[in-house]
């Protein structure tokens, strides 16, 4: 058996962006951390890839923002495009300037985020990521957690924290529903070069059509767009690169040449545990809960799981407040993503996918209204900070 002695230690299971954060910030406390991860390497597929202003403000307080903005793409505002009616809208967010630490968002893909906490790890002394052995029981005592991993081994911790992904095995072995629903359409993301600014696409667009609705997102520095497609679940999988290319010559611009780097598709769900604690096993991120990626709502939300998390458990392992803290945890943010976050991203999704003319009629006529109006334009930019717990706000 595998146990600590002196400082505490926490277990957190999901080497995603979410559970790599919370190591990492725990750590950076004095915590002694335990990563684990059954996959061998850091899942690199096309994922979330939109950090806002104020998730920023987080990767700052963590001490990783200025590596992902060194690699990652400076987005300053979000374009609304209509193909029915060739028209657009751009908002741009240079009115956060001198209201907020950072004004602007990052584009950058969630497995680059997760090689940078990985790296900051590395570097400390009392964390750990062990790679390859995932976690297969839960046992519970009154004041520790033991884990058995794939391997048989076992490790013993303070605290659980199960950051393990929508298919959590930790929530699972807790026994937590998962209620909810699953969109009747799939997801398919791609990484491709295509030059979309010289066709007049700013870094961070929104699609607005029945049949061309999607998402176009600058990944890089080197040319890589993300662009995001709906279909249905009903159709053979097998044969996605065949729709892909069929989307991308009814959509793309201009010669319509394009290289297909990398394509992921995926179910959509809006869902959400019905705890966030069960003793001394906490959840956070798609472990969680899970939404349609539209609006960049999944990775926000978890990220500010994150940051909740560490500073409610911080405080319950340094004495200074007592268990009760980490239900506060568990309350606020399953009220913030059922509430909030969930609504949030459906609406999204049902602009930009559904392609409802009157509908997007309306979003179009207050982005054009909200475009035009530098308060308007605050306002709709410090919005998503309403995810965010209200100690934590900025502004």
């Amino acid at each position: 058996m595998d146990s600590t002695s002196g400082a505490a230690h926490v277990i957190v299971a999901g080497a995603g962006p979410v559970g790599l954060l919370a190591a990492l910030a725990l750590a950076r406390q004095g915590v002694t951390v335990t990563v684990l991860e059954r996959e061998t390497a850091l899942n690199d597929s096309p994922r979330a890839a939109v950090y806002h202003w104020c998730v920023l403000e987080v990767l700052e307080k963590f001490g990783v923002r200025a590596d992902a903005e060194a690699e990652g793409v400076i987005v300053k505002g979000n374009s609304f495009r209509r193909p029915s009616t060739d028209e657009s809208v751009f908002i741009g967010n240079s009115v956060m300037e001198g209201v907020v630490p950072f004004p602007y968002n990052l584009n950058l893909g969630q497995g680059a985020l997760g090689r940078i906490c990985v790296e900051h790890l590395d570097e400390l002394p009392n964390a750990t990521v062990l790679w390859g052995d995932g976690l297969a029981a839960i046992e519970q005592h009154d004041d520790s957690v033991t884990v058995t991993l794939d391997s048989g081994r076992t490790i013993t911790g303070d605290w659980l924290i199960g950051a393990d992904g929508g298919r959590s095995t930790v929530r699972k072995l807790l026994g937590l529903g998962f209620p909810g629903m699953t969109w009747d359409d799939r997801f398919v993301a791609t990484n491709i070069r295509f030059d979309f600014e010289a066709h007049g696409y700013h870094r961070a667009n929104m699609v607005m059509d029945a049949e061309l609705g999607c998402i176009v997102a600058l990944l890089d520095r080197d040319g890589l767009w993300r662009v995001t497609f709906a279909e249905s679940e009903e159709l053979p999988e097998e044969s996605i690169p065949e729709r892909i290319d069929a989307f991308m010559q009814a959509f793309l611009p201009g010669d319509k040449q394009y290289e297909l780097v990398q394509y992921s598709p995926y179910h959509m769900h809006q869902r959400s545990a019905e705890s966030y604690r069960v003793g001394r096993v906490l959840l956070a991120g798609d472990a969680a809960h899970l939404t349609n990626p539209t609006g960049a709502m999944g990775l926000t939300t978890g990220v500010f799981d994150v940051e909740l998390l560490v500073d409610r458990l911080g405080a319950v392992l340094a004495g200074e407040a007592g268990e009760e803290a980490l239900d506060d945890y568990a309350e606020r943010r399953r009220t913030a993503f059922l509430e909030k976050a969930s609504p949030t991203a459906s609406r999204f999704k049902h602009l930009v996918y559904d392609g409802v003319k009157a509908d997007i009629d309306e979003a179009f006529e207050l982005y054009q209204r909200v475009e035009g109006d530098p308060v308007a334009s605050r306002a709709f930019f410090l919005g998503v900070q309403n995810l965010r717990e209200p100690e934590f706000r900025s502004v």
